[in-house]
């Protein structure tokens, strides 16, 4: 749903030929989009920011209100609108020209939104690794979860910042992701989980971006995780109040 006939109809080109993709309809304009939203049920909505009639965000406000809303992703070839966008709610924010790669990131995302949430894990899953134990040559190490602030992906390897050090651990950081989230662990970039418990406020830095600041060190934010984190970190928040 694009102001440019021949965009929309290459973007609608490469969803169709995406494997998880059903049937891809098209809007040429903002009234257009809300009528078919209207009237038929979409997993989710690809949106330009500048669209003939209504546009792309008074769209999305709209498609807010709907009782089963879609996924919302822009497709746009600025990127002033992106912190409005992702407040809005929208799941991400391609820019023109969209490479095939972020438009399959977009479609796995939207399509995760529709999957069931994960079982309650069990006790004995939340239990698992709080002791991590680090092998050092003849040194053995036994480290607590609660004190690890943040985990940092090495290739094959993970590094576990504590306020006494660091200590790294042969472990895929997807692993740790999986078993550390009942115990506050959030993924804050490809490469970080964050502690949220350990998390003292967000900023802006001018050479890294946004950050989340813990005592032993700053934590890098991805635009893709940045609206999860914020989320977690305001819920931590209200639980404490």
């Amino acid at each position: 749903m694009e102001d440019e006939t021949f965009t929309r109809r290459e973007l609608a080109a490469m969803l169709t030929a995406l494997p998880e993709i059903g049937r891809v309809s098209e809007a040429d304009g903002g009234e257009s989009a809300v009528r078919q939203l209207g009237e038929t049920a979409f997993d989710a909505v690809f949106l330009d920011i500048s669209m003939p009639g209504l546009d792309g965000m008074a769209v999305a406000r709209v498609v807010g209100r709907l009782s089963e809303p879609p996924a919302i992703v822009f497709v746009t070839a600025s990127e002033q609108h992106a912190v409005d966008a992702f407040g809005i709610g929208a799941i991400d924010y391609l820019l023109k020209p969209v490479r095939p790669e972020r438009l399959a990131e977009a479609v796995s995302r939207a399509g995760a939104l529709r999957r069931p949430p994960p079982a309650t894990p069990r006790p004995s899953q939340v239990d698992e690794l709080a002791v991590v134990q680090v092998e050092n040559g003849r040194h053995t190490t036994f480290v607590h979860r609660d004190d690890i602030q943040y985990a940092e992906a090495h290739g094959d390897y993970v590094r576990l910042h504590t306020g006494e050090g660091s200590h790294l651990i042969r472990m895929p950081l997807s692993y740790l992701e999986e078993v550390w989230a009942p115990a506050g662990f959030v993924r804050a970039h490809r490469g970080y989980l964050v502690a949220i418990g350990w998390v003292r406020d967000l900023w802006v830095s001018s050479s890294s971006g946004l950050v989340a600041r813990t005592p032993t060190g700053d934590v890098p934010v991805s635009r893709r995780h940045a609206r999860a984190l914020k989320e977690r970190l305001l819920a931590a928040v209200r639980d404490e109040e």
